[in-house]
């Protein structure tokens, strides 16, 4: 196995398998990469439970600890996936509310285990580095929105 320098650590209650393949399955160069099992019986578990896996989102090593419900998921950590078009932004964003996830706002949700995501066009965080007029009114634009609308944002560039 081939142990990353750095990995981001999950902490999932108890589904940390199911999690990783819905990543794996909805975002490019993503995977499932190992599991690991526990060789015996310990404190809240039992020999062969699904412990750690190990998984790819986007590129990004991550781990997936299922320690039970002790520490739930906040929006203190979230995914930021920078999108290129509306469709790519759609499908990404249906995919993770459909999926039992929630909308938030401004281009955040939630999927089903609580993990945030960002779902960020990439000509928002463009315009909003323009700085000045063009900033400001696409920065208002955005605060009335849940998913990102990539016309809507481009007409407020325009002004």
């Amino acid at each position: 196995m081939d142990v990353p320098k750095n990995c981001i650590c999950l902490w999932f209650s108890k589904d940390a398998e199911a999690a990783a393949q819905f990543y794996a399955d909805t975002f490019p160069n993503s995977s499932v990469d190992s599991i690991f099992h526990a060789p015996s019986n310990y404190p809240g578990g039992k020999q062969g439970d699904l412990l750690v896996v190990h998984f790819t989102v986007l590129g990004t090593h991550c781990m997936g600890l299922n320690g039970g419900p002790v520490f739930p998921q906040s929006e203190a950590f979230s995914f930021r996936v920078t999108t290129d078009s509306q469709e790519e932004t759609d499908r990404y964003w249906n995919a993770i509310v459909d999926n039992g996830g929630q909308e938030g706002t401004r281009g955040w949700c939630k999927d089903k285990w609580g993990l945030s995501w960002q779902i960020m066009p990439r000509v928002l965080t463009v315009a909003l580095a323009a700085g000045g007029e063009e900033t400001r009114r696409v920065f208002e634009a955005m605060m009335d929105m849940n998913k990102i609308d990539i016309a809507a944002i481009e007409a407020a560039r325009r002004g």
